[in-house]
């Protein structure tokens, strides 16, 4: 059976040089970087090596990056060291965050009282500017502003230079959640001043299981967990070193390949919603999802004017892989809780479909796609 992968959201095929530098780090490069050995100073200088080449992707200094276990480890060091180690007693976001950031704001809110405040949205998902402004214009205490660049569900982009000067023009804190984007979009930290950022390796084509946090210079660390001191303190465990050097060559591979692989992948998008339209009625798109300026080139939210619960089930039976709402959720028996947020009851009782793309999509693939969606809607 002909298999295609059009989640691309949730995770990423690992790059076939990413996988070569991880094989010859775990064979040649297995010492604990912690040991004071050859093989442990051998280890110890690559990771130092891939955090000055991570950060200068970023234009920031080495010691500015925490590597993690992923994003959602990145997403609670920056949210719980904001409240614990920052002096943070109020943190404003929105109600379609990855949960990695709104479960721990809720458990923040709970165990350590600090006010928690939701901009407010249009109807296409977008943070309404002026709203925020009215936000962090009415309070004095130590704010955090807590918002991903590209939501991971319906793709849609942050004004982030608004958010950054409205962070600066009322002395808040600024906290983005960009896994989405790292690997995907230039990210340059002095040009947009983002106080803390997180990445995670396998959604630019690295490997699961790690990623890293970024702290703007000047801002201490607490570890959420003890035990051997590495990080500089701010993470203990020993380091995934065959797993770091997969993430900085993913990251090389992506930023060196960035512009021929958007325009590749813009145009499987475009072609894609043109064909969606040609051949269903009525068919519509979440979020800014089909707007190539408002959204990412990756993600496409598409929504069928049928109720169809089998939908998903039926196009993996076809040998099509997508996701119905944020991967982190499969299994579970709830909807999308962005979806929720922006769509009326009566849109929200249509079968919605997330569609993303990787540079190895192809319009084959989408053709395939199409004949299956017509056979399953027909």
């Amino acid at each position: 059976m002909k298999m295609i992968y059009l989640d691309n959201a949730a995770t990423t095929m690992i790059d076939a040089e990413v996988l070569s530098v991880m094989h010859e780090a775990s064979l040649e490069n297995f010492g604990n970087p912690s040991s004071t050995h050859q093989f442990g100073r051998k280890a110890k200088s690559a990771i130092e090596t891939a955090r000055k080449n991570i950060a200068k992707r970023f234009n920031v200094s080495a010691s500015e990056i925490i590597f993690t276990s992923g994003g959602t480890e990145a997403d609670n060091l920056i949210l719980q060291n904001a409240v614990f180690n920052l002096g943070v007693q109020r943190i404003i976001t929105s109600k379609i965050e990855h949960h990695a950031v709104l479960h721990t704001c809720e458990f923040l809110e709970k165990t350590h009282e600090i006010q928690l405040d939701f901009v407010q949205l249009d109807v296409h998902g977008n943070i309404d500017l002026y709203h925020l402004e009215t936000l962090l214009a009415a309070s004095d205490k130590k704010t955090l502003i807590s918002l991903m660049l590209i939501n991971n569900e319906i793709g849609n982009l942050l004004s982030t230079d608004a958010v950054c000067e409205l962070s600066d023009k009322y002395h808040a804190l600024f906290h983005s959640d960009a896994v989405q984007a790292v690997g995907h979009y230039h990210i340059d930290l002095q040009q947009t001043p983002i106080d803390f950022l997180v990445a995670s390796a396998h959604k630019f084509h690295g490997p699961k299981g790690v990623g890293f946090a970024y702290f703007k210079k000047g801002f201490t660390i607490i570890p959420l967990f003890y035990g051997g001191n590495q990080e500089k303190g701010a993470r203990s465990s020993t380091e995934n070193v065959h797993g770091i050097l997969g993430m900085e060559k993913a990251l090389e591979i992506a930023c060196n390949n960035l512009e021929n692989d958007k325009n590749h992948i813009n145009v499987i998008k475009k072609y894609f919603i043109d064909e969606l339209q040609h051949h269903f009625k009525n068919i519509a798109f979440n979020g800014t999802s089909s707007d190539l300026e408002k959204s990412t080139y990756t993600i496409l939210n598409v929504r069928f004017p049928v109720k169809n619960d089998l939908l998903l089930f039926s196009l993996d039976m076809a040998g099509i892989a997508v996701s119905g709402g944020s991967a982190c959720q499969s299994g579970s028996n709830k909807g999308s809780h962005v979806l929720a947020e922006i769509l009326t009851d009566e849109q929200a009782n249509e079968t919605s479909i997330r569609f993303s793309f990787s540079k190895f999509t192809t319009k084959e693939e989408i053709d395939f796609t199409i004949v299956k969606l017509k056979e399953l809607l027909k």
